[in-house]
């Protein structure tokens, strides 16, 4: 269950050094969830499109196989065709045997034509059917090494993936939790103004401390001046180029 945010009042009581060295400890915990995060880099993007690739194989080969029966039902029909067709060439010729006329004999005489013409015409169906079934298989058994290769990416990539969760899951729901507890602590304008400024910087760095008269984010110069009130700890400075809020580096040292 998820902590109630303090009230405003008791939050306000903090003090201005103290925001900082919450806001600093904050900024830590935030940069070693990123570290572990970083770890795991693009393997759960990588498995997720491997499942995804793996489910369109595995559709596309469904389809191959169902085209491939139904040339194969086409080539049984077009052979059935021919059967028949023979059957009834048989059937005429001996008609022919037993015609009474010219005309009669000539009519049967087309009759035999047509499915011989008949008979050419499937065997030439069958031939095409089967040159594209055969182009089907081809295709089905090359998709079917894909899926196989793909599967074995995959079982690795989640082995992998598997391993690195395992080794940085507890550490992970610790650092979860303490960023809770320093979340609760903070202001929420305060607050609310970090994770912006957080999530605009490249390095997810919200909070840097002041190194050898320079922002530790963005690296330009700092005045003097502003780095003694940086060093007062009366006020929260933000960096003039960066946006970045300042710390000193003794507070630094004080929270190693």
């Amino acid at each position: 269950m998820a902590e109630t945010k303090k009230p405003t009042a008791e939050v306000a009581e903090l003090t201005i050094e103290e925001k900082l060295r919450a806001l600093y400890k904050l900024q830590k915990i935030n940069s070693e969830i990123d570290k572990i995060r970083t770890l795991r880099g693009e393997l759960p993007l990588e498995v997720q499109d491997l499942e995804d690739e793996i489910a369109g194989l595995e559709t596309r080969i469904e389809k191959l196989q169902e085209e491939i029966k139904s040339f194969d039902s086409a080539i049984a029909s077009k052979k059935n065709d021919m059967v028949n067709s023979k059957s009834l060439i048989k059937k005429y010729e001996e008609q022919q045997n037993n015609v009474r006329n010219n005309r009669e004999f000539d009519s049967l005489s087309k009759e035999i034509e047509y499915q011989t013409l008949e008979i050419e015409l499937s065997e030439k169906r069958i031939k095409e059917f089967a040159v594209q079934a055969k182009e089907k298989a081809e295709f089905t058994e090359d998709s079917k090494k894909i899926l196989d290769e793909r599967k074995n990416d995959l079982q690795m990539k989640k082995s992998e993936l598997e391993d690195i969760t395992s080794d940085t899951q507890k550490e992970e729901e610790n650092l979860l939790k303490k960023r809770q507890e320093y979340e609760q602590i903070i202001e929420e304008r305060l607050l609310t103004a970090y994770k912006k400024i957080r999530k605009n910087a490249r390095n997810g760095l919200a909070v840097v401390s002041v190194e050898r008269d320079a922002c530790g984010g963005c690296f330009n110069q700092i005045p003097p001046q502003r780095q003694l009130d940086i060093r007062s700890r009366k006020k929260i400075i933000v960096c003039e180029y960066c946006g970045r809020i300042l710390v000193d580096m003794d507070l630094v040292d004080e929270e190693k």
